[in-house]
């Protein structure tokens, strides 16, 4: 994967809660904005708030907020709608938890460019 560092891409996305990816990984990367997925989506169950943010935490360990983007892993169209949103739901309020311990503004994590 550190080959992708030299490529003329700007974002790589990984799943990363699925698979239990190791993150060292991300480090390499520096000159790339990292999508990292932070929600299992192969289980059915809604990951709790502190679970997705255990998960943010990790990630932040190999990158900046800065150069991170916070989303599912692939699939949340197969999702039950209920189960899909609480999912989401989850997210957010991780990110939050995250962002409030390490004294972040709302925009410390990367957006998506307009």
């Amino acid at each position: 994967m550190v080959e992708l560092d030299d490529s003329v891409v700007d974002m790589i996305s990984i799943e990363a809660a699925q698979p239990g990816l190791n993150l060292s990984v991300l480090g390499k990367l520096p000159s790339k904005t990292m999508v990292v997925g932070v929600l299992d989506l192969e289980d059915g169950a809604v990951e709790t708030p502190e679970a997705v943010a255990a998960r943010v935490r990790e990630t932040l360990k190999y990158l900046p907020p800065e150069q991170l983007m916070l989303a599912p892993d692939c699939g949340m169209k197969y999702l039950p709608r209920d189960v899909a949103f609480g999912k989401l739901q989850a997210l957010v309020e991780g990110v939050e938890l995250v962002r409030a311990e390490l004294r972040l503004s709302p925009s410390s994590f990367r957006r998506r460019p307009e």
